[in-house]
């Protein structure tokens, strides 16, 4: 189901700045009409009542058709958020299309109702069963793999999904109902609705809404919590991030700037998990700073649909200038641009684009230190000793991600134990296995996506006693 209402979103390339697409806006008669169809498919509709194996195969249908239009899906998503286009094919599309199979894996081996011998003598039957109508709300940084770690799970949990992607990605958005019409999906199980905010508050309110699952900044994610509480829905939240990346004294810097480039610019740093503060021991700091600075300042920046380019636009002007105001920020507290800074990248006459950029000379306390930037910004803060390099990494009110850097693997594992945070990487940043859970902690939300433990997010427990010997 799409939305039938006469508004539009006017969607404008991030490159050219000139205007991409019209898409139609979803109006609250839309919403409505989804939500009766979604409660419809779960309360009377054939699809939770499949077996799980059944639903399996559906969605493993599903995943043939998806990979044979990737390479159109990349392009859509180049073409909205200026995604590069190797990295658009390889972790936009390539990455869902993995996880697509992984959780029909996770699935397929699911314990989907276990026995028990109960404490008084009867045997507990204990059922998994579909939570029911779920609205997942998706913002435009990683459009499709986020849409997937939450619709394809709640597919195969017998649910109905009312996905509501962000205003600039709702192309790729509604090229997914004629995939899911390929494979014969039953009416009302998966709606897509795009529009503003206005749309997706009226959704999260909605009382036919049994679960929301919602990405995107921490603000938000507090107004969709109380929303939520309002009805008593259940609600995830995957929220913000300023994840730290804590290289020790026995670290290679070479290696350590190739790997915190790969995790922490990718999509312009437009990453929730992407490592954004850098802790170096102060003895080596500068050995460290060289080394960021000059892998930073060869990557290739200009036309996301070059193969050549490794960093395109920022998604809009208002992501745009917020990014710049931050570099600006940074100066004005003290820190030390090394590499990058305000002006337009050599070579770029258009576009919403902005210098990689690296800072030194910081303190944690400072604002590019402690608030989400969501560009590609880095900060590299000096530390005396391992106690208080952890110390640093837990000062933020965030724990989304983080990362350890060294030679040793149980000296980095004896780190990771240290850092309040849901994901944590070793010499690698976060790497969103399909099998693991994905999630935060403090202002970073709760909740898990990914994994069997993403799969159990939408689902209920009902247990079920027996009188023994009848």
């Amino acid at each position: 189901m799409i939305p039938e209402g006469a508004g539009v979103l006017e969607l404008v390339s991030p490159h050219t700045e000139e205007l991409l697409a019209e898409v139609p806006s979803s109006t609250p008669a839309d919403i409505d009409a989804a939500v009766a169809a979604a409660r419809a498919a779960v309360d009377t509709g054939p699809w939770p009542r499949m077996a799980p194996g059944a639903r399996v195969e559906v969605l493993r249908r599903f995943a043939d058709v998806y990979r044979a239009h990737g390479k159109e899906i990349a392009q859509l998503i180049t073409a909205e958020i200026g995604a590069p286009i190797t990295f658009a094919q390889r972790a936009q599309v390539g990455l869902p299309a993995m996880m697509i199979g992984a959780f029909c894996d996770t699935a397929q081996g699911y314990d989907w109702q276990e026995v028990r011998p109960g404490f008084f003598g009867a045997d507990i039957h204990v059922r998994k069963e579909p939570v029911g109508v779920v609205a997942a709300i998706v913002p435009w940084n990683m459009p499709q793999f986020l849409t997937m770690a939450k619709l394809v799970p709640a597919l195969l949990a017998g649910c109905a999904v009312i996905a509501k992607p962000a205003p600039e990605t709702s192309l790729d958005a509604l090229f997914l109902v004629k995939l899911f019409e390929e494979v014969g999906l039953p009416p009302g199980v998966v709606s897509v609705l795009p529009g503003d905010h206005t749309v997706g508050a009226h959704l999260v309110g909605h009382p036919g809404i049994d679960k929301v699952s919602f990405t995107g900044s921490t603000a938000v994610g507090r107004a969709v919590a109380a929303a939520c509480a309002a009805n008593l829905t259940k609600v995830s939240l995957e929220l913000g991030g300023k994840s730290a990346a804590i290289i020790l004294d026995d670290a290679d810097p070479a290696t350590v700037a190739a790997g915190v480039r790969s995790a922490s610019l990718s999509n312009s740093g437009q990453i929730c998990n992407a490592l954004t503060r850098i802790l170096v021991p102060a003895a080596r700091q500068q050995q460290f700073v060289d080394a960021l600075a000059a892998e930073i300042a060869a990557i290739t920046v200009g036309d996301p649909t070059d193969p050549q380019t490794q960093l395109g636009p920022l998604v809009n002007r208002r992501q745009q200038q917020r990014v710049l105001d931050y570099i600006r920020i940074g100066t004005e507290e003290g820190a030390r641009v090394v590499v990058g800074g305000t002006e337009r990248p050599e070579g770029v006459d258009h576009g919403y684009y902005v210098r990689p950029t690296l800072f030194t000379d910081a303190r944690n306390s400072m604002r590019i230190a402690q608030e989400e930037i969501f560009g590609p910004v880095l900060t590299v803060i000096g530390y005396r000793d391992e106690r208080e390099a952890v110390a640093l990494a837990n000062d933020s009110g965030y724990g989304l991600a983080g990362s350890v850097w060294t030679a040793d693997t149980d000296r980095g594992l004896g780190i990771a134990a240290q850092v309040k945070t849901g994901t944590f990487g070793v010499n690698q940043g976060y790497t969103m296995d399909p099998f693991a859970p994905f999630g935060g902690v403090k202002d970073s939300g709760y909740g898990r996506e990914l994994g069997r433990e993403g799969l159990e997010g939408y689902l209920d427990t009902k247990s079920i006693a027996v009188a023994a010997g009848v």
